[in-house]
Order: C-alpha cells, then sequence, then structure tokens
C-alpha cells in the first residue's frame, strides 16, 4: 500500500523540538556561479543536524506500552542524538547501536543528548555492520526500532524540510539538492515537492565511494556496496532503503558525485558565508550543486539566475578533522597544483626553474639532489582553475624541465610531499601499498600480526588526517616467490588498498636507484 506522504508530512509532529531552520543566501557563491544558491540550515537544530525531525515524529507515533519496552536504533551518529534527544523528551529508553569509526564528538553528543535513558553501543565498521547488530539486540530484548531511513514516519519528519523550503522560496526554483545516505531525506523531501512543485529538479548527492542510491537507480534495483569511504561517515550506508529507493525511482531527477576533495573546498565555501562548520555530509548538498553548474557550463549550457536549492543537513565535525579538511580545500577548489619536476644537474638550472615559476604563489618546494645528472622537485604552485595546471606543466616540459602534474594523484597528495628524498640502497625490492587503516585501537597491530614474519617493512608513513579512518603508506619487501601469500594476506585483512609500485611519483623521489 503506497503511503500518503503529503497527509503524514502535513501532520508531523516534528515541532515539538525542531525548529524551522532558516534559507539563508550565499553571497559567495551566487557571486561566483551567477545563480542564486541557497543554504537550509538544518545544521541549526538543537542537535546539529535535521535527524531529530524523523526520529521524534517515529518515536511521538508509538503507544505508551512501546514506550515502556524502549526502542533501538543503529546511527553513524546524527540519527543517534536525535533519538537521544527524543527519549529525553518523551521519557523512554533508547539503546543505540554506533559504528566503532563514528566521531566522538557525536558519541559523546548522543550520551549528553540522553543523559540517563540512552545507552550506547559500539559495533563494527560501518552503518551496516551496526544496523544487523541492533536488530538482533530488538529481537532478544523486544524492543522497537526505529530506523534512521526506511521508515514511514521517519521519512514524514524529513519532509518537513521540503514544506518549508517552499514556504520560504515561493519564486522559482530550479532545483534542491539533497545529501545521500539511506535517502530518508531524499525521500521525503521529494515527496512533498513533486506532490506540490513537479517541476523542481530533486537533485541527490553522494560521494563516490559511497553511491549506493546512484548505482541502485542505474540498475532498477538496490544494490549493496561491498564497502564504503568513511570521510563522509553520515552518508556511508552500503544499502539504501526499499521504501527510500521506492520514492527515489519515483521523484528523483538525478544523483550527483562528489570527491573528498569537493567537500572539502563546500567546507570552505560554507563557512566564508556563515563562519559555521559543517560537517563532511552537510556539505554535501553544496559540493553537488557546485558540480552540477560546473557540469553545466563545460557542456556549454550554463545556468544563469536562477535559484538552487542546498540542504545543509548537519554540523557534527571533530574538530581533529579540520586539518585535513584545511588542506584538501585548496586542492578541491582547484587552487593548488602538485608538480614532480626533474632538473639536470648542472650549474643555473635551478635558477632557471624558478625564474620558470615566477610570481606565482608556491605552497610547497622540496627539492633533494638525485645522482650527478640530475634532481628531483616537488612544488606546489597555487592556481586559479583546473586548467591552469595543465599550462603549467606545458611550460616547464617546454623550457626542458621533464614534469609530472600530480594535481590529481593521491599517493603524491597524501604521502609523498611529506616523503621527499627518502630514497635506500638497502630497499631491495620494495612494493609499496597505500592503505586505509581504520581509526581505532588495535588497528595497526592487526596490520602487523598478520604479515607473514619474513616480510621486512621498508618503509612506513602515517599521518593522522583528523578522518575516521587513517591513511598509511608503507613499502614492504616480499620475496617475489611469496607473492600469492601476499594477496591472501590482503585479502584476509580486509582494509582499503592501492597498489603504488608502478606509480611515477614513487619512482622518483623514493624508489631505491635501480628499481624498475
Amino acid at each position: 500500500m503506497s503511503t500518503d506522504y503529503l497527509k503524514k508530512i502535513l501532520t508531523s509532529r516534528v515541532y515539538d523540538v525542531a525548529i524551522e531552520s532558516p534559507l539563508e543566501l550565499s553571497p559567495t557563491l551566487t557571486e561566483r556561479y551567477h545563480n542564486r544558491i541557497f543554504f537550509k540550515r538544518e545544521d541549526m537544530q538543537n542537535v546539529f543536524s535535521f535527524k531529530i525531525r524523523g526520529a521524534y515524529n517515529r518515536m511521538a507515533q508509538l503507544s505508551p506500552q512501546e514506550l515502556k519496552r524502549g526502542v533501538i536504533c543503529a546511527s553513524a551518529g546524527n540519527h543517534a542524538q536525535g533519538v537521544a534527544y527524543s527519549a529525553a523528551k518523551l521519557k523512554c529508553h533508547a539503546t543505540i547501536v554506533m559504528p566503532s569509526s563514528t566521531p566522538q564528538v557525536k558519541i559523546d553528543a548522543v550520551r549528553m543528548h540522553g543523559g540517563n535513558n540512552v545507552e550506547v553501543v559500539l559495533h563494527g565498521d560501518s552503518y551496516s555492520d551496526a544496523y544487523a547488530h541492533a536488530l538482533m539486540l530488538q529481537k532478544k530484548h523486544k524492543l522497537t526500532f526505529a530506523h534512521p531511513f526506511n521508515d514511514p514516519d521517519v521519512i514524514a519528519g524529513q519532509g518537513t524540510i521540503g514544506m518549508e523550503i517552499l514556504r520560504q522560496h515561493a519564486e522559482p526554483i530550479h532545483a534542491i539538492f539533497i545529501p545521500v545516505g539511506g535517502g530518508g531525506l531524499l525521500g521525503g523531501v521529494a515527496a512533498y515537492v513533486k506532490a506540490v512543485r513537479p517541476e523542481i529538479k530533486i537533485i541527490g548527492v553522494e560521494t563516490v565511494d559511497a553511491d549506493a542510491m546512484k548505482r541502485s537507480l542505474e540498475t532498477g534495483k538496490r544494490v549493496d556496496l561491498p564497502e564504503v569511504g568513511l570521510f563522509a561517515d553520515g552518508t556511508a550506508v552500503k544499502l539504501v532503503g526499499d521504501e527510500t529507493f521506492r520514492l527515489a525511482q519515483l521523484y528523483v531527477d538525478e544523483v550527483i558525485l562528489v570527491d573528498t576533495d569537493a567537500i572539502c573546498a563546500a567546507l570552505k565555501d560554507v563557512f566564508q558565508d556563515t563562519r559555521s562548520i559543517l560537517e563532511p555530509s552537510g556539505a554535501l548538498s553544496i559540493a553537488g550543486a557546485k558540480a552540477y553548474l560546473e557540469r553545466a557550463k563545460a557542456n556549454k549550457t550554463p545556468l544563469k539566475n536562477e535559484s538552487l536549492i542546498t540542504i545543509a543537513s548537519g554540523a557534527n565535525m571533530n574538530f581533529d578533522r579540520l586539518r585535513f579538511v584545511a588542506e584538501r580545500a585548496e586542492v578541491g577548489e582547484a587552487r593548488e597544483a602538485v608538480f614532480a619536476v626533474t632538473i639536470p644537474e648542472e650549474r643555473g638550472s635551478f635558477k632557471r626553474f624558478c625564474e620558470l615559476v615566477g610570481p606565482r604563489n608556491v605552497t610547497e618546494f622540496n627539492y633533494r639532489i638525485s645522482d650527478q645528472q640530475s634532481a628531483h622537485i616537488f612544488i606546489g604552485i597555487q592556481v586559479n582553475n583546473r586548467d591552469e595546471s595543465g599550462k603549467i606543466a606545458k611550460s616547464f616540459i617546454k623550457h626542458g624541465f621533464a614534469t609530472l602534474d600530480l594535481s590529481g594523484d593521491e599517493l603524491a597528495k597524501l604521502h609523498i610531499r611529506h616523503l621527499v628524498g627518502g630514497k635506500s640502497d638497502l630497499a631491495k625490492d620494495e612494493i609499496l601499498y597505500r592503505f586505509e587503516f581504520p581509526e581505532r585501537p588495535g588497528a595497526l597491530m592487526r596490520f602487523l600480526s598478520s604479515m607473514a614474519p619474513n616480510w621486512n617493512i621498508s618503509l612506513f608513513h602515517y599521518r593522522n588526517h583528523g578522518a575516521d579512518y587513517g591513511r598509511i603508506l608503507v613499502g614492504l619487501q616480499v620475496p617475489k616467490n611469496e607473492m600469492r601469500e601476499f594477496k591472501k594476506f590482503l585479502a584476509n585483512l580486509g582494509y582499503r588498498h592501492w597498489d603504488e609500485s608502478s606509480n611515477p611519483v614513487y619512482k622518483l623521489f623514493l624508489a631505491q636507484g635501480n628499481q624498475k
């Protein structure tokens, strides 16, 4: 039976706890893109995200007997805070299962909002892991499950955002951009907007490494992702809900994908206009709107003087993560280009290269003599757009300097820039891998204890980026006749990894001199 979402949204009980969040024009993005771009400020809710709407609306529908038995939920953090706040408001007990990778700021906030009404259980690496454990506890203790997205009352509660947007902006709207995890916010807003103003485009936004909804819509059935990236932890969902998928099939015009750098750039954009710091998932829609406008321009169908609404969905950001965000925002906005340049080891060549760089702002410069014939330079240069890096590289090459444009190379951006010049004659038969370790105690020891004892670690680089997983670069000396065992080790370990042994920037700056 199809749910009447228009009626459910209009009669939702969200305003017992939620505010009608403001819809604010972004002057910076409006001027830059020649379209009116608005932020729907759900980060200003009492739990700093939109999730309070759906959580409370679900729990407010429960009978006194159900409230007495208690509720349980699984959440990456924001729904958990909504359930915790609602439990305190309704005076019922809530068990909240959260992934072990959840930022500490969200765990602390859940306990603060719920007080003695809440028990927090940490389990698994993703929402899907936590969800499976929560279902087991629900059955064991006969609790009511408060699903974070695949529940009509939750979807209706989130849909009140769409109702507010249309009330706050009566003028024409080209599109509304909505962050997508499990799809509750997308489904609720889409159902209301398409019922009232069907001409408005509904565009979901996902990360490139957690694109379950886009893949599902493209294949016509729900796709269960084997793994998801954790930077935007609030939308790190492997499988969207069946009800939210049904609504997306009916009402969603498109799903756009954005990467980590684009999210970081969007976080900076919002900060410049509002002095507020969103969490990565909270800035997804802003990154999506920018990508949408840039794509239209690239396709020679630019938009002008249109109104685009973005939902700034949450602000539960770990403070330590800001270092990583600030570093990557420059790349995401194409403000920094990174190059590896080889210069001849002869008098005057270093000066000639510096003259070519000219008055450009240099963001990083690493120089290391390589051998009697050449030297390698790792340089970051501030640029105005993505096209400029290619022009700079061509200029270097034209003047006799072999150049690699590394602006899109993760190995270079994350690790090599901190390791330039680290060659060793002892690193024979070295292979190089990038890993993403879960940021939790024991992750490194699991890696080390799983290795064969005769595999030597020849290089190790870790930098705390304040994210939910650590980025590790490891050089390993594995005998060639044991590579099959090494592949089994990688498969059993289960950490995301990339073989960088053939990466040219590794060969320039780190590989043993005679290594091919």
